[in-house]
């Protein structure tokens, strides 16, 4: 049974979701601020953390690069607004997806499903991928650059071993959301551009003129090597 913590301000959210979220099987948690969700986990790790933008104190942005800076766990967003700023500012604090209030509880849990559920993107035997001087284990779930490991969420991981497989080859965005986050229809474009451009800060020497993870126009995206 796999443990989601839930981090909302609002009691009245908060109770509504983990009801949702029980009812679908899942155990939670749930705390009303970043404060107590930064203790709860280091105390009591989930597999799972939903997160509100809008919190009193550490905001829901803060929240999750403290998170990140200790864990991999898959972590989404919840936020009021579905503004493009906010959207891609939740991505590049670590997140791995997002969802707009007022949001189907059915949608959301699919959505958890999808993160949960993700096996990793790599061929049968291929023990080691590289590129440049970066080599992907996919088995330890490893990156390293130069020799030096370089800390990757799942998330980026599994990006980064998609793209890696395929060398050469042109994949979609909605190739690349339906094999790394598992989604269809309700994958959002967005989630693989602001990876993809976090990616290149880890792995490329020029993230500003990338030489590996290119953008081929009107197509999506290629590891070239």
């Amino acid at each position: 049974m796999n443990r989601i913590l839930v981090v909302e301000d609002d009691e009245r959210i908060r109770l509504s979701m983990r009801l949702a979220l029980e009812d679908e099987g899942y155990t939670v948690d749930d705390v009303a601020s970043g404060e107590d969700a930064v203790a709860h986990f280091a105390d009591d790790p989930s597999e799972l953390v939903l997160i509100d933008l809008m919190l009193p104190g550490m905001d829901g942005f803060e929240t999750c690069r403290t998170l990140r800076k200790q864990s991999t766990v898959p972590v989404i967003m919840v936020t009021a607004r579905s503004d493009t700023h906010d959207v891609v500012a939740g991505l590049e604090a670590g997140a791995d997806d997002y969802v707009t209030k007022p949001f189907v509880a059915k949608e959301l849990a699919a959505r958890i499903r999808a993160l949960l559920r993700r096996s990793r993107p790599t061929e049968a035997g291929a023990s080691v991928l590289a590129f440049g001087d970066v080599e992907i284990e996919p088995d330890a779930g490893v990156v390293r650059r130069g020799g030096e490991e370089v800390h990757c969420t799942r998330t980026e991981f599994r990006l980064l071993c998609e793209l890696a497989v395929n060398t050469g080859k042109v994949l979609s965005r909605e190739q690349l959301l339906e094999r790394v986050w598992g989604y269809d229809y309700f994958g959002d474009g967005r989630l693989v551009d602001v990876h993809v451009r976090r990616l290149r800060i880890k792995v490329e020497p020029d993230p500003g003129n990338p030489q590996f993870i290119l953008t081929v126009r009107g197509m999506g995206y290629k590891l070239a090597v």
